[in-house]
């Protein structure tokens, strides 16, 4: 039977006339990584800051770690960690100042602190710049300095809203690889991400949001399957005859996505690809396998948004 670390139950957040967070309904087990994905303005931050305590409950319930997070704020930070959007790292103090000081607001001793903060600094290979100042690090560096910062007080749950965005490659992969050595210790893990490849990487459930709700759940295999199925015909065209062909799909009724200077087809095991070739004549065609990354251009919408 899987344990619940997170339970939601309608949870509702507005700012003025606007709903952000609307009505969500969510259980996060223990020992999986949970993704939040959306485009931006979906609501995921804000859900993530009433799940970790900086956010005010407005409508509805939810508990974490067992508590009510409405009346037992307090507790519920103290075993938890944080890597927000923005490091919010303190440039007065040293890299080893840095975790030391964000201890003592668990109320960790001294001594107990400066263990972990030296373990911690190993592990994430900032051992050899312990004493310098913040401001002299590269944006890697400090990103895993936050992380290592939210695992100063041995959270049981961590959240981290968009923790690689801006790394380059390597850096993303050692934090990715980090992050699976948390879970495999039976902790939890919930994120946002704008990178699809890093949710299909580390989440065992996603939840896709839009307009303040949950549109869709599951596993990166299941929403796969189910909104985008086994094969993705993309063919390019020129921007003008989209609408055209558009039609004709349509009146085939093949499910299908219009991008700017192309359209993408989401095939059934029915769906023949040189049937549809000789519909829409393209000399840029790609054949490939369905992705996380076409699962949310279908269900997010291609349209930017704010």
């Amino acid at each position: 039977m899987n344990h619940i670390t997170i339970e939601a139950k309608g949870l509702t957040k507005k700012f003025g006339d606007k709903t952000v967070v609307n009505k969500i309904d969510l259980e996060i087990y223990k020992g999986e990584c949970f993704g939040l994905l959306g485009p931006n303005g979906a609501g995921k931050s804000t859900t993530l800051r009433m799940m970790y305590g900086i956010s005010h409950i407005q409508q509805g319930e939810l508990f974490v770690l067992g508590m009510n997070a409405k009346t037992h704020a307090r507790d519920v930070k103290t075993r938890i960690g944080v890597v927000p959007q923005n490091d919010g790292l303190d440039v007065d103090f040293s890299v080893l100042d840095n975790l030391l000081v964000y201890a003592s607001y668990f109320q960790i001793n001294f001594g107990t602190a400066l263990e972990r903060a030296r373990h911690l600094l190993r592990i994430m290979k900032l051992d050899d710049v312990w004493q310098s100042p913040v401001e002299q690090l590269s944006g890697g560096m400090k990103r895993r300095l936050t992380i290592a910062r939210s695992m100063i007080n041995q959270p049981d749950l961590l959240f981290l809203d968009e923790p690689t965005t801006g790394l380059d490659p390597q850096a993303r992969a050692f934090i990715w690889d980090l992050l699976r050595k948390f879970k495999a210790d039976e902790k939890t893990l919930v994120l946002t991400t704008h990178y699809m490849e890093e949710a299909e990487q580390l989440c065992d459930r996603i939840g896709i949001m839009d307009r303040g709700s949950i549109i869709a759940l599951g596993t990166p295999a299941e929403l796969i399957l189910r909104h985008a199925g086994k094969q993705v015909l993309e063919i390019g065209l020129k921007p003008e005859d989209i609408p055209y062909f558009s039609r004709k799909l349509t009146q085939d009724q093949y499910e299908f996505l219009p991008l700017e200077n192309k359209i993408m087809l989401f095939l059934k095991d029915t769906n023949k690809p040189e049937k549809i070739m000789n519909i829409i004549p393209s000399q840029e065609i790609v054949f490939r396998p369905a992705s996380l990354n076409d699962v949310f251009l279908r269900l997010a919408g291609y349209d930017l948004k704010d």
